[in-house]
C-alpha cells in the first residue's frame, strides 16, 4: 500500500457563498428563504418548530403535582440488622456511607423484616410498625 492509497480521514471544508460553479453557490447550501437561510439563526432552541404551535401546547396537561408532598429514601429494619452490628449508631452519615440511602432525601425507617440487635437509630420518620419492632429489640430510636 502506498502512501496516496490510503483512505481520507480529513475531508476538505466546504466553501460556501464561492459561486455557482462550487455547487454551494447562491444560497450557499441553506436552501430558499425561510428562518434557517437567514444570519443569525443559530440560536433558535432545538425545540423550536417554526411558529407553529409546539408540541407541549398541544398535548394535554394531565394530573396533579404536589409541590408540598415529601419523598422519603425508606430503609427496612431488616437491612438495619442485616448492615450493623450489637450497640452501633445509625445515622444519617453512616446510611449514606453503607450506600443504604442518597442523602438528597429525608431517610424514613419502615419495619418490614426483623431486628435482633440493640441500635441506636436516628432518622426523620418511623413508621409504627418500625418503631414497635424497635423497642422489642430493646434498641432505642431518634426522631430528627
Amino acid at each position: 500500500m502506498q502512501l496516496f492509497e490510503l483512505p481520507k480521514i480529513v475531508q476538505k471544508r466546504k466553501r460556501v457563498g464561492r459561486g455557482d460553479a462550487s455547487g454551494y453557490g447562491t444560497t450557499a447550501g441553506k436552501g430558499n428563504k425561510g428562518e434557517r437561510a437567514r444570519s443569525g439563526h443559530g440560536h433558535l432552541p432545538v425545540y423550536y418548530e417554526g411558529g407553529q404551535t409546539p408540541i407541549y401546547r398541544r398535548l394535554p396537561k394531565r394530573g396533579f403535582n404536589n409541590n408540598f408532598k415529601v419523598d422519603y429514601d425508606v430503609v427496612n429494619v431488616e437491612i438495619l440488622d442485616k448492615y450493623f452490628n450489637e450497640n452501633d449508631d445509625v445515622t444519617i452519615e453512616t446510611l449514606i456511607d453503607k450506600g443504604l440511602a442518597s442523602g438528597k432525601k429525608l431517610i424514613k425507617i419502615l419495619g418490614n423484616g426483623i431486628l435482633s440487635k440493640k441500635l441506636n437509630v436516628r432518622a426523620h420518620a418511623f413508621s409504627k410498625q418500625a418503631i414497635s419492632k424497635i423497642e422489642q429489640a430493646n434498641a432505642t430510636f431518634e426522631v430528627i
